[in-house]
Protein backbone atom coordinates (compact mmCIF):
# COMPACT_ATOMS: atom_id res chain seq x y z
CA UNK A 1 0.00 0.00 0.00
CA UNK A 2 1.21 3.47 -0.82
CA UNK A 3 0.12 6.87 -2.07
CA UNK A 4 0.69 8.81 -5.28
CA UNK A 5 0.01 12.25 -6.69
CA UNK A 6 -0.66 15.58 -5.01
CA UNK A 7 -3.88 14.44 -3.37
CA UNK A 8 -2.14 11.47 -1.74
CA UNK A 9 -4.27 8.99 -3.66
CA UNK A 10 -3.98 5.43 -2.37
CA UNK A 11 -2.42 2.53 -4.27
CA UNK A 12 -3.66 -0.76 -2.84
CA UNK A 13 -1.49 -3.77 -3.72
CA UNK A 14 -3.13 -7.17 -3.44
CA UNK A 15 -0.94 -10.25 -3.98
CA UNK A 16 -3.09 -13.31 -4.72
CA UNK A 17 -0.16 -15.67 -4.06
CA UNK A 18 -0.63 -15.01 -0.33
CA UNK A 19 -4.31 -15.99 -0.27
CA UNK A 20 -5.19 -19.16 1.65
CA UNK A 21 -5.34 -22.53 -0.07
CA UNK A 22 -8.91 -23.49 -1.03
CA UNK A 23 -8.40 -26.95 0.49
CA UNK A 24 -8.50 -25.48 4.02
CA UNK A 25 -11.52 -26.63 6.01
CA UNK A 26 -12.13 -23.05 7.19
CA UNK A 27 -11.51 -21.52 3.72
CA UNK A 28 -14.90 -19.75 3.42
CA UNK A 29 -14.59 -18.31 6.92
CA UNK A 30 -11.04 -17.05 6.29
CA UNK A 31 -11.94 -15.52 2.90
CA UNK A 32 -15.02 -13.77 4.27
CA UNK A 33 -13.07 -12.26 7.14
CA UNK A 34 -10.22 -11.31 4.82
CA UNK A 35 -12.68 -9.46 2.60
CA UNK A 36 -14.23 -7.64 5.58
CA UNK A 37 -10.74 -6.64 6.73
CA UNK A 38 -9.80 -5.34 3.26
CA UNK A 39 -13.04 -3.34 2.97
CA UNK A 40 -12.71 -1.79 6.43
CA UNK A 41 -9.08 -0.88 5.64
CA UNK A 42 -10.12 0.65 2.32
CA UNK A 43 -12.80 2.73 3.99
CA UNK A 44 -10.22 4.12 6.43
CA UNK A 45 -7.52 4.77 3.80
CA UNK A 46 -9.53 6.03 0.86
CA UNK A 47 -10.73 9.60 1.05
CA UNK A 48 -10.12 10.38 -2.61
CA UNK A 49 -9.33 8.46 -5.76
CA UNK A 50 -7.46 5.19 -5.46
CA UNK A 51 -6.24 2.29 -7.56
CA UNK A 52 -5.92 -1.41 -6.90
CA UNK A 53 -2.96 -3.38 -8.23
CA UNK A 54 -3.83 -7.09 -8.24
CA UNK A 55 -0.68 -9.21 -8.51
CA UNK A 56 -1.79 -12.47 -10.09
CA UNK A 57 1.61 -13.97 -11.00
CA UNK A 58 3.08 -16.86 -8.99
CA UNK A 59 -0.43 -17.81 -7.80
CA UNK A 60 -1.41 -21.47 -8.02
CA UNK A 61 -5.00 -22.10 -9.12
CA UNK A 62 -5.96 -23.40 -5.67
CA UNK A 63 -5.16 -19.98 -4.15
CA UNK A 64 -7.16 -17.91 -6.63
CA UNK A 65 -10.46 -16.60 -5.27
CA UNK A 66 -13.57 -18.17 -6.78
CA UNK A 67 -16.12 -16.43 -8.96
CA UNK A 68 -18.77 -16.47 -6.23
CA UNK A 69 -16.45 -14.80 -3.75
CA UNK A 70 -15.46 -12.09 -6.25
CA UNK A 71 -19.12 -11.40 -7.09
CA UNK A 72 -19.99 -11.11 -3.40
CA UNK A 73 -17.07 -8.72 -2.85
CA UNK A 74 -18.13 -6.51 -5.75
CA UNK A 75 -21.72 -6.36 -4.46
CA UNK A 76 -20.64 -5.51 -0.91
CA UNK A 77 -18.31 -2.67 -1.86
CA UNK A 78 -19.82 0.67 -0.95
CA UNK A 79 -20.87 2.88 -3.89
CA UNK A 80 -18.37 5.58 -2.82
CA UNK A 81 -15.50 3.08 -2.97
CA UNK A 82 -16.60 1.85 -6.41
CA UNK A 83 -16.91 5.43 -7.65
CA UNK A 84 -13.49 6.53 -6.32
CA UNK A 85 -11.69 3.53 -7.83
CA UNK A 86 -9.78 4.96 -10.79
CA UNK A 87 -8.18 1.77 -12.05
CA UNK A 88 -8.02 -1.91 -11.25
CA UNK A 89 -4.71 -3.15 -12.66
CA UNK A 90 -4.24 -6.90 -13.03
CA UNK A 91 -0.56 -7.80 -13.30
CA UNK A 92 0.34 -11.12 -14.99
CA UNK A 93 -3.29 -12.00 -15.85
CA UNK A 94 -3.86 -15.70 -16.40
CA UNK A 95 -6.25 -17.08 -19.00
CA UNK A 96 -8.51 -18.02 -16.07
CA UNK A 97 -8.75 -14.41 -14.83
CA UNK A 98 -9.28 -13.07 -18.37
CA UNK A 99 -12.01 -15.67 -18.98
CA UNK A 100 -13.83 -14.95 -15.72
CA UNK A 101 -13.79 -11.22 -16.40
CA UNK A 102 -14.98 -11.74 -19.97
CA UNK A 103 -17.85 -13.96 -18.79
CA UNK A 104 -18.89 -11.61 -15.98
CA UNK A 105 -18.57 -8.40 -18.00
CA UNK A 106 -22.30 -8.33 -18.91
CA UNK A 107 -23.19 -8.52 -15.21
CA UNK A 108 -20.96 -5.71 -13.94
CA UNK A 109 -21.28 -2.03 -14.71
CA UNK A 110 -19.60 -0.72 -17.84
CA UNK A 111 -17.98 2.00 -15.70
CA UNK A 112 -16.31 -0.64 -13.55
CA UNK A 113 -15.33 -2.73 -16.60
CA UNK A 114 -13.61 0.29 -18.15
CA UNK A 115 -11.39 0.61 -15.05
CA UNK A 116 -9.88 -2.88 -15.50
CA UNK A 117 -6.45 -2.90 -17.12
CA UNK A 118 -4.21 -5.87 -17.89
CA UNK A 119 -0.45 -5.55 -17.46
CA UNK A 120 1.83 -8.41 -18.52
CA UNK A 121 5.09 -7.34 -16.85
CA UNK A 122 6.33 -5.29 -13.93
CA UNK A 123 8.08 -3.03 -16.45
CA UNK A 124 4.67 -2.20 -17.97
CA UNK A 125 3.32 -1.53 -14.47
CA UNK A 126 6.26 0.80 -13.83
CA UNK A 127 5.25 2.83 -16.90
CA UNK A 128 1.76 3.31 -15.43
CA UNK A 129 2.37 4.08 -11.77
CA UNK A 130 5.19 5.35 -9.54
CA UNK A 131 6.79 2.13 -8.31
CA UNK A 132 8.68 3.77 -5.44
CA UNK A 133 5.42 3.60 -3.48
CA UNK A 134 4.64 -0.02 -4.35
CA UNK A 135 6.09 -3.01 -2.52
CA UNK A 136 6.25 -6.04 -4.84
CA UNK A 137 6.80 -9.42 -3.10
CA UNK A 138 9.99 -11.29 -4.07
CA UNK A 139 7.99 -14.24 -5.46
CA UNK A 140 6.25 -11.90 -7.94
CA UNK A 141 9.56 -10.28 -8.97
CA UNK A 142 11.06 -13.73 -9.58
CA UNK A 143 7.96 -14.84 -11.53
CA UNK A 144 8.24 -11.71 -13.70
CA UNK A 145 11.96 -12.27 -14.32
CA UNK A 146 11.40 -15.93 -15.24
CA UNK A 147 8.56 -14.99 -17.56
CA UNK A 148 10.70 -12.34 -19.29
CA UNK A 149 13.60 -14.80 -19.70
CA UNK A 150 11.25 -17.36 -21.29
CA UNK A 151 9.83 -14.70 -23.61
CA UNK A 152 13.34 -13.62 -24.69
CA UNK A 153 14.39 -17.24 -25.25
CA UNK A 154 11.29 -17.87 -27.38
CA UNK A 155 11.96 -14.74 -29.41
CA UNK A 156 15.63 -15.57 -29.97
CA UNK A 157 14.75 -19.18 -30.85
CA UNK A 158 12.30 -17.95 -33.47
CA UNK A 159 14.85 -15.57 -34.99
CA UNK A 160 17.50 -18.37 -35.08
CA UNK A 161 15.12 -20.80 -36.79
CA UNK A 162 15.78 -20.68 -40.59
CA UNK A 163 12.11 -21.47 -41.33
CA UNK A 164 10.92 -18.64 -39.12
CA UNK A 165 13.53 -16.26 -40.55
CA UNK A 166 12.22 -16.94 -44.08
CA UNK A 167 8.67 -16.33 -42.88
CA UNK A 168 9.74 -13.04 -41.29
CA UNK A 169 11.38 -11.92 -44.59
CA UNK A 170 8.23 -12.53 -46.65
Amino acid sequence: TGYYGDGLNAIIVFAACFLPDSSRTDYNYVMENLFLYVISTLELMVAEDYMIVYLNGATPRRRMPGLGWMKKCYQMIDRRLRKNLKSFIIVHPSWFIRTILAVTRPFISSKFSSKIQYVNTLAELHEMIPMEYVQIPDSIVKYDEDKCIKRRMRTSCLSNDPEMASVEQE
